[in-house]
């Protein structure tokens, strides 16, 4: 029994080592884009919701004040911050007008502190919701340069002037590919606040945040400014191509694209001998998709030859679905590498089997973020992807010529106890 035990824990063990050397390493690649001084717009509903009087004993709009002066007090000196509004100003029924209500209350730029909350003491509960041209307003509002930019939503209520849908204008802003991050803050929001809130912030990668109490508005406001101002790694725009053939190539870094339902796009990566390439993809749904998806990051020759793939499959449960693989290259050796080519190029194939129900909208594309790294290449044979085991075949092998062994020992075994049994 006990050799019995021992055995099992062996194989086990064996069969775990190989498949966590078989996991691709996460790889963190690319450029810091905060080149310049960040941009944050703070935008702000006014709509006539605002008044009522459910947050900590005052209304919504004196809270919303009294968080926005505590958070200007503490803005960092190299955020360039600017207020927007909507719903400020048109006290009427007219619905065209209502729905261009929004105008920026305080210019994006350094920040004068007296300046910026003597202009939000100004401000009174009044019209309309017009969230959509209030994003495209703060869109505009922040463009130009290399910053990081980041508009910070905060209502009470879900947008009032449809057709004009606030997620697709999100997607929208998304697709165009200037790195332009929507956060959402909902007051003691309704379900179906939460929904279009949730939905625009997932759309631009932001986050959405449920508020009920002031020092909740004033600490998650003040903590997405703070984040804004922080160094990070921005991907840089990358539009693939139908086949390998006139596909661009990439650089070590992070990449974003837009991807159609079920649709495959490609990419190359330049890998010298010696080198590992160590690739990732993430596909988001930003909307309303049918469950069973699933996403393929396929490594190539550009002969077709297939080195490597990675796949994932999903069932509705996530809205982002993500996979890998790596390939080391192997170095150069001797004389009779001299012949062959230096630099070996890679196809890098994303895929995805997403699909949607009839009456969502499948343009723009799915947002796809792509990371890239090239590495030295493993020289210890500690490192599975030193015996290529990073290749689907070789991995097939080991696994074969493992539970072949572990069958044979387990065979001999149990006869040897047959024979000591007969025996007493």
């Amino acid at each position: 029994m006990i050799t019995r035990k021992r055995l099992a824990a062996g194989v086990c063990g064996l069969l775990a080592a190989i498949a966590v050397g078989l996991l691709p390493t996460p790889a963190v690649a690319g450029e810091p884009a905060a080149k310049s001084s960040p941009k944050v717009e703070l935008t702000l509903d006014v709509s006539g919701s605002m008044r009522a009087r459910d947050i900590d004993g005052q209304s919504r709009m004196a809270a919303a004040k009294q968080a926005f002066n505590e958070v200007l007090d503490a803005v960092p000196d190299d955020v360039q911050l600017g207020i927007r509004t909507l719903g400020a100003n048109y006290r009427g029924e007219d619905r065209k007008v209502g729905c261009k209500d929004t105008r920026q209350l305080y210019p994006v730029g350094p920040l004068d502190r007296t300046e910026a909350k003597t202009a939000v003491a100004t401000l009174a509960p009044t019209g309309w919701t017009p969230i959509g041209p209030a994003l495209l307003g703060a869109a505009d509002d922040l463009k130009g340069g290399d910053a990081t930019r980041r508009i910070v939503l905060i209502t009470d209520g879900e947008d009032t002037c449809a057709p004009l849908d606030p997620c697709q204008v999100a997607r929208d802003i998304a697709a165009k590919g200037i790195h332009l991050t929507v956060d959402t803050l909902g007051l003691l929001p309704d379900a179906k606040t939460r929904n279009q809130l949730s939905c625009i912030a997932e759309a631009t990668g932001g986050t959405y945040t449920s508020v009920q109490h002031t020092k909740e508005l004033r600490d998650r406001v003040h903590q997405l400014v703070d984040r804004a101002a922080r160094p990070v790694v921005t991907p840089k725009p990358a539009e693939g191509a139908q086949q390998c053939t006139g596909a661009p190539e990439l650089k070590p870094g992070v990449y974003t694209d837009r991807e159609k339902f079920a649709e495959h796009r490609w990419y190359r990566v330049a890998v010298k001998p010696g080198q590992e390439l160590r690739a990732s993809v993430s596909v988001a749904a930003d909307r309303a998709v049918n469950n069973d998806y699933g996403v393929l990051l396929r490594a190539s020759t550009v002969h077709g030859r297939e080195i490597v793939r990675g796949a994932e499959a999903g069932d509705g449960r996530t809205d982002v679905i993500s996979s890998g693989l790596r390939y080391p290259k192997s170095p150069l050796t001797s004389s009779d590498d001299a012949d062959k080519p230096a630099t070996e190029t890679v196809c890098l194939q994303v895929s995805n089997s997403f699909s949607a129900p009839a009456s969502v909208k499948t343009d723009p594309g799915l947002p796809v973020e792509l990371t890239v790294d090239l590495v030295d290449g493993p020289d210890e044979a500690s490192d599975a992807a030193f015996f290529g085991l990073g290749h689907g075949w070789w991995y097939l092998i080991a696994l074969v010529l493992t539970g072949l062994a572990a069958g044979l020992l387990w065979g001999w075994i149990s006869r040897w106890r047959v024979t000591v049994w007969r025996t007493n």
